[in-house]
């Protein structure tokens, strides 16, 4: 396409800065024009913002007052409804000084979405926009400068049409200071409390934007998922997890495994700072239509001491990737609730793994490190490397909207069209996405409805799955319910109420024994003809808890919700779980059960014929060198009336590839010989002897004879001492002839072949070896004689350097 167009702020500096700028004189322009850059011109130019009114916002996420050297942040820019923005500056300066120089500038910035954001040309230390449209929020990460650097003053211009908004105090201004390190320990997060009332429920929409086409990089074909979805609702006296903070065993698990089940263990520990826990349902594959499969999402509850919502999903495979939102605040400044939150994801690293790549071995963490967003820099194997330090393109997004609120509002500011629709909107019933894959029976009548009297209820139908013609696209449910009321009554009717859904139970009112909750709901819409509602708001009913109140029993919390159904079809289980509040006070074991189970229905399942698709390429050998083996699958495609299938869907067969190297292999060293003189310095050798020759290019053989030096007593000079040496042989010889001779007479029948000749010498040079044997002629029948054996000899021979 070219070069990118030029940003808006810079092409409308020079038109609109003389019209709205105070103290921008002719004579500034000039000066500026010749003697500074860009990054000075746009710091000066400050145009006048309304009172009482701040359209535009810039946040950095978790608002806090103390940054961490070297920490990134996400920093937000944000308009209100119904104000928008066409262009903007971002810049991030040390305090007090005017940016005209580059040691002015503290940290740097990290564009997030390159179709929004970009460096400044000639300012390449701050961010502007990709291309002049409206938009109401762009977001970028910052990370903090070095330990010394003090204050940073985040400051950004808005472009509006054709006035600039340039704010030196104010919503586009944050100051920011540097850690203390005596306060180490204290968290870079301050959360405001929260002055809303009543509570509000959220629905949370996860949308995987992680495939093959927007990140083909070494993407995981077969294996790609998202995990299970895990997090809740809670205070800001607990934190699931952070950027700059360390994982915990849960958030490790997921991170690594994909296995939610510690960090809710860890969750329903902090039963009096969690309001909900959420949950939601892994997606295999990571990406799918949403004609095909609708989002995983999962409803949650908000008050004032919980407002705050966090959650997390590994990418999987990865050594310790994930997505999610950490301490998201849903309570306004105004005293009211969020209507709506849209957040783009990038990966971040929970700092248990070192791994680079999708499927990099397990690589543990030692010691383990901080939580950080991944970047295009980190490994130049990394799937998300990019040498020019380009942006990461976002993997998913996370819509998280208010469908109800309960109670007595507070918010200072009155509910605009968007709160009001929000809380009205009945409920719509999605179009028919059944894709043509999938073979239905048609639907049943609809059933009675569940209600009797002018209360919402629902009704149901179902339908029976004939055929499923590929296997890879799911089919959606066999069961459909739509909202109804009794006989007499119906949405059309004018004197009829609206009523919203009713708000989850609240707790016991005892925390042993009996007691009493309620829920409440309210009026959505009064009748058209003016008559009042005489439906019930509220409703109460029993509770028990901790049925023995004696010192020996425990405090536990009330049931939670059921979970899904474990089994798709026929019969499955559900469980529901509890938390011990409190130990009993007589320091026994608590016999509370804290989960409970029972068998739940689900449609019919149906037996699906075999249609097969064809067979996939054969996999790679399961070895590098020489036998192994390899596979291929095929998947059940579909279901044709020809009874049960029990085709093979994986075929393995063996695979042979270059011979594996074959080392030497060599024998333990023998013993030393004895000294090859009787008298004077001599030499000893010993050897050893190739068991395996090395083959197909494996590691060579070393020595097989070494030589070392020995020294026997000094010889003695005289015309007597030949005749002694010949008489000490003579002897020798003697005492070894006897020595045969008592042999032959103990063992008559053991008798010896005389020796062979030696052998010729294994190596010219260096070192070898000979050999000669002595056989047995006869060997006697009798197993008394079992010493007579064949005898063999070694000696070393040219020992001499090669």
């Amino acid at each position: 396409m070219g070069a990118r167009l030029q940003p808006l702020a810079l092409r409308l500096l020079a038109l609109t800065v003389p019209l709205v700028a105070k103290g921008f004189s002719d004579e500034t322009l000039e000066k500026a024009a010749k003697s500074e850059g860009y990054c000075s011109r746009i710091l000066r130019a400050q145009g006048t913002r309304r009172e009482g009114y701040n359209e535009f916002s810039l946040r950095v996420e978790g608002d806090p007052e103390f940054y961490k050297p070297g920490n990134s942040y996400r920093v937000t820019l944000s308009a209100a409804t119904p104000a928008y923005f066409r262009g903007f500056t971002l810049i991030a300066l040390k305090e007090g000084k005017e940016g005209d120089k580059e040691e002015d500038h503290a940290g740097t910035f990290q564009i997030i979405d390159e179709e929004e954001t970009q460096f400044m040309s000639n300012c390449p230390v701050a961010v502007t926009e990709s291309t002049p449209r409206r938009r109401t929020r762009i977001q970028v990460f910052w990370t903090a400068p070095p330990t010394g650097t003090g204050c940073v003053i985040l400051k950004a211009s808005i472009v509006q049409k054709r006035i600039i908004y340039f704010q030196d105090e104010g919503s586009l201004t944050k100051k920011i200071c540097e850690q203390d390190s005596a306060s180490e320990g204290v968290t870079d997060k301050p959360i405001l409390d929260c002055c809303a009332c009543g509570t509000a429920k959220y629905r949370l929409t996860f949308y995987g934007n992680w495939s093959e086409k927007t990140h083909p990089k070494d993407f995981p074909r077969r294996t790609n998922h998202w995990s299970a979805i895990i997090g809740s609702s809670h205070s800001k006296n607990y934190i699931l997890w952070e950027y700059g903070g360390y994982a915990s065993e849960g958030v490790k698990q997921v991170a690594e495994l994909g296995s939610p089940v510690k960090m809710e263990e860890e969750i329903r520990q902090q039963s009096d700072e969690v309001l909900t826990v959420i949950k939601a349902k892994a997606q295999w594959p990571a990406w799918q239509p949403l004609n095909v499969r609708a989002a995983p999402s999962a409803e949650f509850s908000v008050d004032r001491h919980r407002h705050l919502m966090s959650f997390l999903t590994m990418l999987g495979p990865s050594p310790d990737w994930n997505v999610g939102l950490s301490a998201e605040d849903l309570c306004t400044k105004d005293c009211g609730w969020v209507q709506k939150v849209v957040q783009d994801l990038i990966p971040w690293d929970a700092g248990t793994d070192s791994g680079v790549t999708y499927e990099s071995p397990n690589k543990p963490t030692v010691p383990q490190e901080k939580i950080r967003p991944l970047t295009s820099l980190d490994h130049p194997q990394s799937p998300f490397y990019d040498p020019e330090g380009g942006s990461i393109k976002l993997v998913a997004r996370v819509v998280i909207e208010r469908i109800a609120r309960k109670g007595e509002q507070c918010n200072i500011v009155p509910d605009n069209i968007d709160d009001i629709v929000a809380d009205l909107a009945p409920e719509e019933k999605e179009e028919d996405d059944t894709p043509e894959t999938c073979i239905y029976s048609n639907w049943s009548p609809w059933s009675a409805c569940s209600s009797s009297t002018c209360e919402k209820g629902k009704r149901m139908r179902q339908r029976m799955l004939k055929a499923q013609l590929d296997l890879s696209v799911p089919c959606p449910d066999t069961q459909d319910f739509q909202p109804c009321m009794g006989p007499g009554c119906s949405d059309e009717d004018g004197s009829t109420c609206m009523m919203s859904d009713w708000i989850t139970w609240s707790p016991c009112s005892v925390s042993c024994g009996m007691g009493t909750r309620s829920r409440e709901r309210y009026v959505k819409q009064f009748p058209e003809d003016g008559s009042m509602c005489k439906v019930p708001t509220e409703e109460t009913e029993k509770c028990v808890v901790n049925e023995e109140c004696s010192p020996s029993s425990c405090l536990v919390t009330e049931w939670g919700e059921w979970d899904e159904c474990s089994a798709s079809c026929g019969t499955g289980m559900k469980r529901r779980h509890r938390m011990i509040k409190m130990t009993p006070a007589d320091g026994s074991m608590c016999k509370a059960e804290t989960t409970e189970a029972e068998k739940c229905m689900m449609p019919e399942c149906h037996t699906i014929p075999c249609l097969l698709s064809p067979w996939s390429e054969w996999s790679d050998c399961s070895v590098t060198c020489g036998k192994g083996m390899r596979t291929r699958q095929r998947m059940l495609k579909s279901a044709a009336e020809l009874g049960d299938c029990n085709e093979e869907l994986e075929q393995a067969e063996k695979c042979m590839l270059p011979e594996c190297p074959i080392d030497c292999e060599l024998t333990e060293w023998s013993q030393w010989s004895e000294c090859n003189t009787s008298c004077g310095k001599g030499h000893m050798i010993r050897t050893r002897m190739i068991k395996i020759e090395p083959q197909f290019g494996g590691t060579a053989c070393p020595e097989t004879v070494q030589r070392t030096k020995c020294r026997v007593r000094k010889c003695l000079r005289g015309p007597g001492m030949e005749k002694r040496r010949w008489k000490e042989a003579r002897e020798k010889r003697r005492s070894e002839q006897a020595k045969k001779n008592i042999d032959s007479e103990q063992y008559p029948v053991c008798r010896l072949k005389p020796w062979t000749a030696w052998t010729e010498c294994s190596t010219l040079c260096g070192g070898g070896i000979q050999e000669r044997y002595m056989m047995v002629k006869k060997r006697s029948k009798s197993t008394q004689f079992t010493s007579c054996k064949d005898k063999k000899e070694l000696r070393a021979c040219n020992v001499h350097p090669c």
